[in-house]
């Protein structure tokens, strides 16, 4: 694909985190990067089911191992908001009540798996154990990546597509606007700044099915993977990007590419 140059620069718009690996989303203001580190307060937490295959003491795993949005569309719906002091989360769901968790309590641990158990599919393996790893962000990927995401990406593919795709399909960190639709996939292996933090691009985000579920509804409602392949000739959408000189970045920084 060609005619993609425009990412000179662009403005943050959006700053998300997910404490819990499939367990809501979180608007958030401002945040302090950190070298070779994850989005701060991101994907701390993870639910494995009764079939996980994990190591003892537990490390970072696969996907497969734990509740996610591919195995069911409803835990696409959980919003959350978050206490990094306090270790707490709360969860709400357009059919659960609104509760709050310290997964790192084995009684809130507990009510926590019971909270999402209706969400998650009967003929899965069921919601068995909340997993945490100190210094490791249980994210698809065993490496500490940040995601990085394009708003004019995403209207280019809404576009196309009939249909107004919220942010919150793609559970990306960062969102920037004012970059030419795809401009972000020849940023591979380049540098860019962000406030005073500093970022290598590394490598297209691949997407699954879970992307076509409505976070408002938790219904799947759109076939994102088909859209990407039919326009673009690839399932890619939004780039993973390693922090190389950590610093604070906000709402309305510029990205300098």
């Amino acid at each position: 694909m060609t005619g993609r140059a425009g990412t000179d620069t662009g403005l943050v718009a959006h700053l998300v985190r997910h404490p819990i690996k499939s367990g809501g989303y979180e608007h958030v203001d401002r945040a302090v990067l950190s070298p070779g580190a994850a989005f701060p307060f991101d994907r701390v937490w993870a639910v494995a089911h009764a079939a996980a295959r994990l190591t003892d003491p537990p490390g970072w795993a696969e996907k497969l191992q734990f509740l996610r949005g591919w195995g069911s569309s409803e835990l696409m719906a959980i919003a959350c908001t978050s206490d990094p002091q306090a270790w707490r989360v709360t969860l709400s769901h357009p059919r659960r009540p609104t509760e709050s968790f310290q997964p790192d309590n084995p009684s809130d641990a507990a009510r926590l798996i019971e909270w999402l158990r209706p969400l998650w599919p009967a003929n899965r393996p069921e919601p068995a154990r909340v997993i945490a790893v100190p210094g490791q962000a249980m994210t698809d990927q065993d490496q500490p990546l940040v995601s990085i995401n394009s708003l004019s990406s995403l209207a280019d593919l809404s576009a196309r597509m009939g249909y107004d795709l919220s942010i919150h399909r793609w559970r990306g960190n960062i969102w920037v606007q004012g970059w030419k639709p795809w401009a972000e996939l020849d940023l591979i292996g380049r540098e860019i700044s962000i406030g005073t933090a500093r970022l290598r691009v590394e490598e297209p985000i691949g997407r699954c099915r879970a992307t076509g579920a409505n976070p408002d509804t938790g219904q799947q409602d759109a076939d994102t993977m088909a859209a990407l392949e039919r326009h673009y000739g690839h399932t890619d959408f939004g780039v993973f990007a390693r922090v190389i000189e950590g610093g604070s970045i906000a709402l309305g920084d510029e990205v300098h590419a």
